[in-house]
């Protein structure tokens, strides 16, 4: 595999990582419609976990089959697949080889009451991704959970034991928990330094929700307000995410959210690719729809971030 000339400048921007792990990140880089351009889309598909079987697939009932999701993953030209052990397991020996995959490491579910101190159970282990030849491992964080510092720990041995052994590191950082309002945890400076967060715990690529413009720290807010830190649209706001990560020596992918109109996915991925993000992470938006209106709009996506849309 002959990696292109922005492939290397992003590899190089990851010193002090092993060649293991560079070389993982290169196969996802290099995987895909996407390949080579330094731009991703990720399909995950841990939300039978998080929100219910029938909550994620009953819409598009041929989802319940894990191998749905890689046949999806696989056919719409994307860079990597994520999810958790069983999923993963189910379709392993079938789609060896055939897409990069990301095992999810720890998942939370909505039949839990927990709400201040917002956690996860880790559910699988570093030689479960290297049996499934795996190409990376995920992990969800809360910044701002009464439990994020367990989770700091947690996620501290993951990825040390991860590295060493070659694989990527991807890092979901979802500000939740603790005295976060509902809009505060979309606030685009609570995103920003939960993603700053991640890059300073050393995750490889970092997954964070699309920020709105509220400010939902008062101590923030006065900084951004004194030195007029542009947040008025959704690519200004995808750019100064990317600025927070390292000055974009980091690969940022933003997650899809909840289920919407075609026309608002796409919009979102206009505004992550002029603002310089890396890609989008796109769940239920895909899996939800019919497989046919899925591919549609996932190469919809693919052709705006090869900057033809």
């Amino acid at each position: 595999m002959s990696l292109t000339r922005r492939v290397r400048e992003i590899l190089d921007h990851y010193e002090g990582e092993t060649p293991g792990t560079k070389a993982n990140l290169a196969r996802m880089l290099m995987a895909g419609k996407l390949g080579g351009t330094g731009k991703m889309v990720i399909l995950p598909v841990d939300q039978g976990f998080e929100h219910g079987p029938a909550r994620s697939f009953a819409m598009n009932p041929p989802a319940y089959d894990p191998h749905y999701h890689y046949k999806l993953a696989i056919d719409a030209g994307l860079n990597a697949y994520a999810a958790p052990l069983g999923p993963l397991a189910a379709g392993a020996d079938t789609f060896a080889g055939a897409i990069p995959t990301i095992l999810k490491m720890n998942s939370a579910n909505s039949l839990s009451t927990q709400k201040e101190n917002a956690d996860q159970a880790v559910t699988a282990s570093i030689d479960d991704a290297l049996r499934l030849g795996c190409a990376a491992i995920g992990f969800t964080i809360y910044p701002g959970s009464d439990s994020m510092y367990n989770q700091y720990e947690e996620f501290r041995d993951l990825s040390r034991e991860a590295k060493a052994k070659g694989l990527a590191v991807v890092l979901w950082s979802y500000p939740r928990g603790g005295d976060l309002s509902k809009e505060a945890e979309l606030a685009v400076d609570v995103i920003a330094y939960a993603a700053h967060m991640a890059a300073l715990l050393g995750a490889n690529i970092i997954k964070v929700k699309l920020p709105s413009d509220f400010l939902g720290n008062k101590d923030s807010k006065k900084v951004y307000e004194e030195k007029r830190i542009p947040i008025a649209t959704q690519a200004d706001r995808v750019r100064h995410i990317m600025q927070c990560c390292f000055d974009n020596k980091r690969i940022v992918v933003f997650s899809g959210g909840a289920a919407k109109g075609e026309g608002s996915v796409i919009e979102d991925a206009k505004a992550i690719y002029a603002g310089g993000g890396n890609g989008s992470i796109i769940g239920r938006n895909s899996f939800q729809r019919s497989r046919e209106d899925a591919l549609k709009l996932l190469e919809t996506i693919i052709s705006i971030y090869k900057g033809k849309a």
